[in-house]
């Protein structure tokens, strides 16, 4: 290599020390140029202010505002799972925001199969990713699977319902429930406080399995250790919100106004709205994380368990049939996918006639 060519090459260099340290630089723009995809779903009553707490969450828009049924209606109510979707951007960093709604739980004179519409549309979900899955286009898979599930309870009750606490058992295995007490500023704090303690009490002894935040690592400094404590000190999160700015000793806050004074959103002395939105943000990556290693492997284990054939993703090739076995009658492209469908219906088929004789065996 010349002289120039070195000193050319050099010119290239960035200033300072380059070497495997840069490895997370490398993720971190790979991720930031591919965006970020998040579901979160939420459940709960009417009239509890779910839309009003995640528009305030995320600072936009999610959903119009609906009509909460009337007394009427609600003998006829049946409950209906509506996606919205939202590109927001945040100095840079792109983020595919989903909010699942439920309109409709809980608000029937008989509540039984209320949850049924929920669990069905969470495993149709996991049944997407696994069929994108086993398709041709793995790399670019769109990830609608749910990744966390924000469950609405009443401030107005003394604990858990029979409905909680059956919907929360349904579910706990397939995806990261987290708790959350609605419209707590009509509660004191001495209430909130008791409401809190039946409500982990309840769920504990029903052994519900809810979303538990990480433990920090021991090399983790102490100001890191003690939010996480005080996050995991605060579940259920007791929380009110508002998009409505009030004015407060001249500055403009959300909240809500009352004849006795002012609820601040952001303020934690008020509410766990900050906790709440603290604990979903920096640890998102994790919810995704315990989605994909254990409730999308226990879905994806019990469904290959049963022998089901995973239903082939349909594609836009030409019929081979058509073409009267001319191959050179179609693109290059579409041949080599051809080929590798071909190639992959042969595994299927090796993994169906292996799965029948495990059975045979076990039987």
């Amino acid at each position: 290599m010349s002289a120039e060519s070195i000193k050319s090459f050099a010119s290239l260099e960035t200033p300072g020390y380059v070497g495997f340290a840069n490895l997370p630089n490398q993720v971190h723009r790979k991720s930031v140029k591919k965006g970020f995809e998040f579901t979160l779903m939420v459940v709960g009553e009417s009239g509890l202010g779910k839309s009003t707490l995640v528009d305030s969450l995320f600072d936009t828009d999610i959903y119009p505002e609906r009509i909460v049924p009337s007394a009427g209606e609600k003998t006829k109510q049946t409950v209906k799972v509506e996606a919205s979707t939202v590109e927001i951007e945040e100095k840079g960093v792109k983020l595919r925001l989903t909010v699942v709604d439920t309109p409709g739980y809980g608000d029937g004179i008989d509540n039984t199969d209320s949850f049924r519409a929920i669990i069905q549309y969470i495993d149709d979900q996991f049944e997407r990713f696994l069929r994108d899955e086993s398709g041709l286009n793995r790399r670019n898979i769109t990830d609608n699977r749910v990744h966390c599930c924000f469950y609405f309870i009443s401030p107005f009750g003394h604990g858990l319902k029979p409905l909680d606490i059956e919907f929360m058992k349904q579910l706990h295995n397939k995806v990261n429930i987290v708790p959350v007490i609605a419209k707590s500023d009509a509660l004191t704090k001495k209430e909130i406080l008791r409401l809190k303690m039946k409500i982990m009490e309840e769920i504990e002894n029903n052994g519900i399995k809810i979303y538990a935040l990480p433990d920090c690592d021991s090399d983790e400094d102490e100001f890191y250790k003690e939010k996480i404590r005080q996050l995991k000190e605060a579940v259920p999160f007791a929380v009110c919100g508002a998009n409505t700015l009030i004015e407060v000793k001249g500055r403009k806050v959300r909240g809500r106004l009352y004849p006795w004074g002012v609820v601040e959103v952001e303020n934690p002395e008020h509410n766990d709205f900050i906790k709440l939105r603290s604990m979903l943000v920096t640890h998102m990556q994790d919810m995704q994380d315990v989605t994909q290693e254990f409730h999308y492997e226990n879905y994806r284990s019990e469904r290959l368990a049963k022998g089901a054939p995973i239903p082939k993703r349909t594609t836009s090739l030409p019929d081979y049939e058509k073409t009267n076995g001319n191959m050179e009658s179609i693109s290059e492209k579409d041949r080599i996918l051809m080929e590798k469908e071909a190639e992959l219906q042969r595994i299927q088929a090796e993994l169906e006639k292996i799965q029948a004789q495990m059975q045979q065996k076990a039987s």
